[in-house]
């Protein structure tokens, strides 16, 4: 098990990083506090990502399309689907991404975080941070 990365109020925790198999895949476990989600709807240029949920809701909304996960749910985002997620339930969620082929790595989530620290993120940074990663903020 991996350190965890806290990245704005979210918590992160790579079970497998890209590093540990040849860049072939990663895994990872989220939580996500009440009220909680990604920063930016995004698109994933260059792999695919399924989502598993252990707990709580999560909201997903993918292609506009909005999508209510519940426990043993699992949603498949293909690489250049417009996506977002939020945890709009009342109890923290708990979910594991796997990621094919791994590109991010924690280094991803660590500069991130760098950048959510304050009351005012700063949006021009985590666009570029997202980018060099294969991830394009819409």
């Amino acid at each position: 098990m991996h350190e965890t990365i806290r990245v704005g109020e979210l918590t992160v925790t790579f079970l497998k990083t890209r590093h540990e198999t040849g860049n072939t895949l990663e895994v990872y476990e989220m939580t996500l506090p009440p009220t909680t989600g990604a920063p930016v709807p995004h698109i994933h240029r260059d792999y695919d990502e399924i989502v598993f949920v252990m707990n709580g809701t999560i909201t997903w909304t993918m292609n506009n399309v909005v999508t209510i996960l519940h426990p043993g749910d699992r949603m498949v985002i293909p690489r250049g689907t417009a996506h977002f997620f939020a945890n709009l339930d009342e109890t923290t969620a708990r979910i594991i991404c796997l990621q094919t082929p791994g590109v991010m790595g924690p280094e991803y989530f660590r500069e991130i975080s760098q950048h959510l620290g304050t009351d005012s993120p700063d949006m021009a940074a985590i666009s570029e941070v997202m980018n060099r990663y294969g991830i394009t903020p819409i």
